[in-house]
């Protein structure tokens, strides 16, 4: 849609000018238009323009001007994560525009003070905006001042440039987690121009992956074109759009606000051309949709659980403390259907039946969880699994389906390489002296590292947990380098640190470091679950292609079977798999979803699986309704601690957050950790507080957290994936 809106307008405006996207997000879109263009008169193309109103000629978009919106600052235009080097290769060259109508953001062009390059001016790369209104201490702030307000002369000579071209007449951004488009921040005056300015921290935690963690995105500026160079132009069309629940509710007060600095791109309201285009997920939480949900089809009780929820945390009301009259008056509760206050107490029957399911002693099952990412299983189930390695009687395995090593920092491996050489200098890394170790050696006593390493957790010895990590580094590289001598490992490690000391940060690695990284996680997830015994053999690293190749679907040969297979091997009889809604569009956490589905619909053609037990579950980047799952597991403090300390031991490479969440400054275990606490309010107001201290059950009485999970059957699941698929 979004394409082809773009190309009608391309028709009608041959020579107008744009400004579209960098990064991530316009993937799709770049593909769907060049696609459109690429086979406008295949009879496939030709049905699809028809059916939607794209008719006519083929536009031609050499004539096009181009308006960079935003970038880094400072960055080089020739790494491949600043958006001009995005905006050369992906509409410059692949859409075919003129790049003498192009105007970009070129940090290398922009002059600064006596000719000087910005690596000269700021060779830490950090810019100190605090000198536009202070003294400079020295030489080098002096320089940085008089660049400082160079880089803002060019600025507003940018501007000057698209006012003069008439402003933006077709303008697309997504929608950041603060409410930004392009980099206007929330706080961004609604009358901004081009400029130089700070980032906030969700900003910062968006543009982590970009730019090799938040240690280095929290340092670096921005140029951004401003909120009334968007509006300029008063007969722009303007498209902002966004998928995924993360963004429901920065949506909903954009839309339904008034315009104001705290959300930017309520500043579109002043063209009447402007327009949102929102995936379900997005629009969740708008009034219309929220109307559109207890209006359409027919009622069930999860609506009318909805409702009941909804009205105790609107009137901060405990559930047995409504009134008739408070149910009458509010919209939602007026439309269920023979409202009473029996209502209440069927939705007080009906949320302790979830919490009982929730106490049930789990026995005599094979159970396996599956994860997108390393981490993903802990942080989003990690309570549950406690009861269920409790019993003896449970075979309990986990599957991480991606490799992860985007998650770990080159500093990180630097580091740890640097750790590595120390030891083996001290001679305190004697494996490498065995005779066949790197024949064959390095490939046993993968669970006595792990142990190694707790041992020395619970002695409070982290000289002796760093040996430990070490161990397992050195062995996996030799393992997957191939590597023949503790000499020619040396001398690896040394090479290896030379590339990535000089790469710049988020320079793509090679794959034999993304495999080595890969491994540091693999590594963590064995650590953080043999915590309750666990061996390395029931951890399956299944390392799906779709993951390593960066973009795509996963396809049925490279992805699926492998998870089939796992699911032949195991048999499992109870099966976890993370549930995002729609996440942030196709991205891994979706696919990894997808690949699940297909595995267990295959299996059901061979094996007969009427009871097995399919356990959705969400973590840090979405939660469940209280009335959409059907299951609450208690979350004790003992569980908030065994979550605080393993995270903290285990995720060696998560503990400083390098790519955290936009929502919270710190660990993601503590932003689960709100999760679930967050979540036993809600049910408190339904249950009351005394509810759970009085309880004569043990585990309820120690609550302090609420778990929500959504037991389904293979037939449910493989629904719910289906119907995931078409609002792709």
């Amino acid at each position: 849609m979004l394409s082809m809106r773009f190309l009608e307008w391309v028709q009608q405006n041959p020579q107008g000018c744009i400004s579209l996207p960098a990064g991530k997000t316009p993937k799709d879109f770049i593909r769907f238009t060049r696609m459109l263009l690429d086979d406008w008169d295949s009879h496939e193309v030709a049905e699809l323009r028809i059916r939607y109103g794209l008719m006519g000629e083929k536009p031609d978009l050499h004539g096009l001007h181009f308006v960079q919106m935003d970038e880094f600052y400072p960055i080089s235009p020739r790494q491949h994560n600043s958006f001009a080097h995005f905006v050369e290769k992906e509409y410059i060259q692949g859409f075919g525009l003129d790049p003498s109508k192009a105007l970009l953001m070129n940090c290398d062009q922009i002059p600064l003070c006596h000719g000087l390059s910005y690596r000269e001016v700021f060779p830490d790369l950090q810019v100190d905006l605090s000198l536009r209104n202070r003294p400079a201490q020295n030489r080098q702030e002096e320089l940085q001042q008089q660049a400082i307000f160079r880089i803002d002369d060019w600025c507003s000579a940018y501007e000057d440039s698209i006012r003069a071209n008439g402003g933006i007449g077709f303008f697309i951004s997504p929608i950041g987690t603060d409410g930004r488009i392009a980099f206007n921040m929330k706080g961004s005056s609604l009358h901004s121009c081009t400029r130089l300015t700070e980032t906030n921290f969700s900003t910062q935690a968006d543009t982590a992956a970009d730019l090799g963690g938040i240690n280095v995105s929290s340092h670096r500026k921005v140029i951004t074109i401003g909120l009334e160079t968007i509006t300029y132009n008063p007969e722009a069309v303007a498209i902002v759009y966004s998928a995924g629940e993360a963004h429901a509710d920065i949506v909903r007060k954009t839309l339904e606000s008034s315009m104001m600095t705290l959300y930017p791109a309520s500043v579109l309201q002043v063209l009447p051309q402007s327009r949102f285009y929102l995936t379900p997920g997005a629009a969740s939480k708008l009034t219309d949709s929220v109307n559109a949900y207890y209006d359409g089809r027919d009622w069930n009780f999860e609506k009318t659980e909805r409702a009941v929820i909804g009205i105790c945390k609107k009137l901060d009301c405990y559930a047995h403390n409504l009134q008739l009259e408070d149910l009458y008056n509010d919209p939602r509760c007026i439309k269920i259907p023979e409202l009473s206050l029996d209502t209440v107490q069927q939705v007080i029957k009906d949320v302790e039946n979830k919490l009982m399911l929730g106490l049930k002693t789990i026995k005599n099952e094979v159970i396996l969880h599956t994860g997108p990412h390393h981490d993903d299983i802990m942080l989003g189930i990690m309570p549950f699994i406690n009861r269920q390695m409790r019993s003896p009687s449970n075979q309990v395995h986990f599957a991480v389906l991606t490799s992860g090593y985007n998650s770990v920092t080159n500093q990180f491996l630097v580091e740890a390489m640097e750790d590595t050489l120390s030891f083996l200098r001290r001679k305190q890394i004697q494996m490498v002296n065995y005779p066949d170790f790197f024949e064959r050696g390095y490939r046993f006593k993968y669970d006595k590292d792990v142990y190694h390493y707790l041992d020395n957790v619970a002695r409070k010895d982290p000289v002796e947990m760093r040996r430990g990590f070490c161990h397992r580094l050195l062995r996996d590289a030799v393992g997957l380098w191939n590597l023949k001598s503790e000499h020619e490992l040396r001398e690896r490690f040394e090479k290896e640190m030379v590339v990535l000391r000089d790469s710049y940060d988020g320079q793509p690695n090679s794959p034999e470091i993304q495999q080595l990284k890969g491994a540091i996680r693999e590594f963590e997830e064995e650590l953080v679950w043999a915590y309750a015994g666990t061996p390395v053999s029931h951890v399956h690293h299944l390392r799906l292609g779709f993951y390593r190749s960066g973009e795509g679907f996963p396809d049925r040969e490279r992805d699926v079977e492998p998870m089939l297979n796992l699911l032949r091997e195991l048999k499992p009889t109870t099966l976890s798999v993370v549930i995002d809604p729609e996440g942030m569009g196709p991205d891994t956490h979706y696919k990894v979803l997808q690949v699940v589905a297909q595995a267990v619909s295959l299996w059901s053609r061979e094996e007969d699986l009427s009871k097995l037990k399919i356990i959705g579950y969400r973590n840090v980047w979405s939660s469940f309704h209280a009335a959409e799952a059907n299951l609450y597991v208690p979350v004790s403090l003992d569980d908030f601690a065994v979550m605080e300390k393993s995270f903290k031991d285990s995720y060696l490479t998560q503990v400083k957050a390098e790519f955290p969440s936009p929502e919270f400054d710190g660990p993601f275990s503590e932003l689960a950790e709100r999760t679930w606490v967050k979540q036993l309010k809600d049910i408190q107001l339904v249950l009351g507080k005394n509810y759970f201290y009085e309880s004569h059950h043990p585990l309820i009485r120690a609550t302090h957290g609420l778990l929500f999970l959504k037991k389904m059957s293979v037939d449910e699941f493989v629904s719910l994936a289906d119907e995931m698929k078409k609002m792709m």
